[in-house]
């Protein structure tokens, strides 16, 4: 369906973030509401939270779109690494189906293909077949079937492996092991979490093997092997939001999660566009890949 004419797009800014927030918030629960699955933020506040920092963040790039000087639709990216993560992706629901989302994915892949990054990864919810069509249509391939988790673990601790917070100058070995197991590094996200607090990072006789930028909804993990992983989740005492992207296809995983009292939230699914290597090693994704 062609856009209205009053319809066009600007990069957004920081005080769109209340109106980018509100959207956000509503698109998501009309759609957890519609398919029986729980809304990924708990109100339009804190979507709006999450929204402030990529919209004054100079390494984040955000779009906005507007209809008859109403902001109607938003999508961030992040473009701290040569592989772009994008989302949210959100269109008002009183706006939706006019084309608005396709607008907004157009411009940011047109944004980046212009920008030459490698690729462009999102995560998307698998049980919305819309979305999965339109990305699709656009170029995007599945890569990895994802399935979000939430709760603690029973077991605190595994033996041999020693979890600790992460720190400034432990960036470079991370860096390493995020290029050995993707083929590029994600250090600008893993240095804001260290700064944060949040990062931490497991040894193995007294050499790093796996890292977290945090262990939530929004962290990415990295590591040498699911051991790694399991000491990793093994030392939260829960995950931020919705829970973490544990790969279903990494079984041992997957199992051991179950085993350990983790239950699926929601099932959800990893695509990316342009360049992408399929990791050699144990990994769990951010919401933005």
């Amino acid at each position: 369906m062609a856009l209205t004419p009053s319809t066009h797009l600007r990069q957004a800014a920081p005080g769109d973030a209340p109106a980018c927030g509100r959207i956000c918030y509503e698109a998501f629960a009309a759609l957890g509401l519609a398919h029986h699955f729980p809304c990924d933020f708990p109100s339009a506040e804190a979507a709006a939270g999450m929204l402030e920092g990529p919209f004054s963040d100079p390494g984040f790039h955000g779009m906005v779109a507007l209809r008859e000087g109403r902001i109607i639709g938003s999508v961030c990216l992040d473009e701290r690494g040569p592989v772009v993560c994008l989302g949210p992706i959100t269109v008002d629901p009183g706006a939706q189906n006019a084309g608005t989302g396709r607008r907004l994915m157009e411009a940011a892949l047109e944004r980046e293909r212009g920008r030459g990054a490698a690729g462009v990864r999102l995560v998307q919810a698998a049980f919305h077949n819309r979305t999965m069509a339109l990305y699709a249509s656009l170029g995007f391939e599945v890569r990895e079937p994802l399935s979000c988790m939430q709760g603690r673990t029973r077991t605190r601790g595994l033996p041999g492996c020693e979890v600790r917070p992460a720190r400034p100058e432990d960036l470079d070995a991370c860096d390493a092991l995020a290029l050995r197991v993707h083929g590029h590094q994600r250090r600008g996200d893993l240095e804001r979490m260290i700064h944060a607090g949040q990062a931490r990072l497991v040894e193995r006789e007294g050499r790093i093997t796996g890292y977290a930028s945090a262990l939530a909804f929004s962290g990415h993990a990295t590591a040498e092997e699911t051991l790694d992983l399991k000491a990793l989740l093994a030392s939260a005492d829960g995950f931020q939001g919705p829970g973490i992207l544990v790969p279903t296809r990494n079984a041992d995983l997957f199992r051991w999660c179950l085993a350990e009292g983790l239950r699926v939230v929601q099932p959800m699914t990893l695509m990316s566009v342009g360049w992408y290597q399929e990791p050699a090693g144990a990994w769990l994704p951010s919401i933005s890949s």
